[in-house]
């Protein structure tokens, strides 16, 4: 069994590499590191079965690093060093790099999902509309000096400057339809910089897919500060959709970028996504779940007042 260090020397603001961990690292009694870039690739087919492969980077470094675990039968360790740092926030791991590093050596593992999006793997969000913004714009300079809250400062700048896009949501046999700022489809508990989501756990079996409408930037704002600073989820209303399911597909009118833990997957129309339970093993002892809210998990309100209607069909 080997222990591998990936590190990533772009995430964050670049002063949590190599050296930074390794020091951790061997106090916490792992001696021998086997250490690569994340922009190397041959140590993707030299990771045997049973190794522990640590990463240190943000979500989307975490992302890549996971897929080789999958595909190689490793488990994966997380050493956060990026700026949103999500999928850890899912896992529970202490914030002290020591004790973290502690962790790594005792070997404790569990089992978390991972989600499909067109063949694509991610472990936290996928995002589509104004949420793929904070990913693709936000620039080096603004993460290096505001962290995570870069995210808000790009998004409050773009806000009411997008046009919206029109796209059918299906999740099991529940539909809606409309023109939507955002769409987001979560495999976790925490996703977009640390975004809570009630009840949902990154080891439950279920997507959330969280849409919000193309209203006016006001409502929207009081809606993102509501979820995003005052880590409340909005009740049942005009402006949130909120589905979980195990599955969804979204057909949206025109194609538009899609992002997956970050990283761009290029403009789509025709979107599905699934989850598979427990295909992941992580290195870590808990794992968080999202506060629990009176409501059911799945809200939405149209404007005929029905609990749920499904939209008469329409060309795409």
């Amino acid at each position: 069994m080997n222990y591998w260090l990936i590190v990533n020397k772009a995430a964050g603001d670049g002063s949590h590499g190599e050296s930074y961990w390794r020091g951790y690292l061997q106090t916490a009694g792992i001696e021998e590191l086997r250490v690569r870039g994340l922009n190397e690739t041959e140590w993707e087919q030299e990771v045997a079965p049973d190794d522990r492969v640590l990463v240190a980077g943000g979500d989307g470094s975490v992302n890549r690093v996971a897929s080789v675990c999958i595909e190689r039968g490793a488990t994966l360790g997380v050493l956060p060093s990026g700026t949103a740092n999500d999928f850890a926030r899912n896992l529970g791991l202490p914030d002290d790099p020591l004790e973290l590093c502690r962790l790594m050596a005792s070997q404790q593992s569990l089992e978390v999902d991972v989600a499909w999006l067109n063949g694509t793997a991610f472990l936290n969000v996928a995002h589509i509309g104004l949420g793929t913004l904070p990913s693709r714009q936000a620039s080096r300079e603004q993460k290096r000096h505001l962290g995570r809250f870069s995210y808000l400062l790009t998004l409050a700048q773009r806000l009411g400057m997008q046009r919206g896009i029109h796209g059918r949501i299906e999740c099991d046999d529940r539909s809606v339809e409309g023109p939507w700022l955002t769409i987001a489809i979560a495999s976790g508990a925490y996703f977009g910089g640390g975004h809570e989501i009630p009840e949902a756990s990154i080891d439950d079996g279920m997507l959330n897919v969280v849409a919000v409408r193309h209203h006016s930037w006001l409502r929207v704002l009081m809606a993102f500060v509501a979820t995003k600073l005052l880590r409340q989820t909005p009740r049942s209303n005009e402006t949130v959709v909120h589905f979980q399911s195990p599955q969804c597909h979204i057909q949206l009118r025109h194609g538009h970028t899609v992002t997956a833990d970050g990283e761009s997957l290029g403009r789509m129309a025709n979107i599905s996504a699934f989850t598979r339970r427990g295909v992941l093993k992580v290195m870590g002892n808990r794992l968080v779940s999202g506060r629990p809210e009176a409501t059911p998990a799945v809200h939405y309100t149209p404007n005929d007042a029905s609990p749920m209607a499904r939209p008469s069909p329409k060309s795409f």
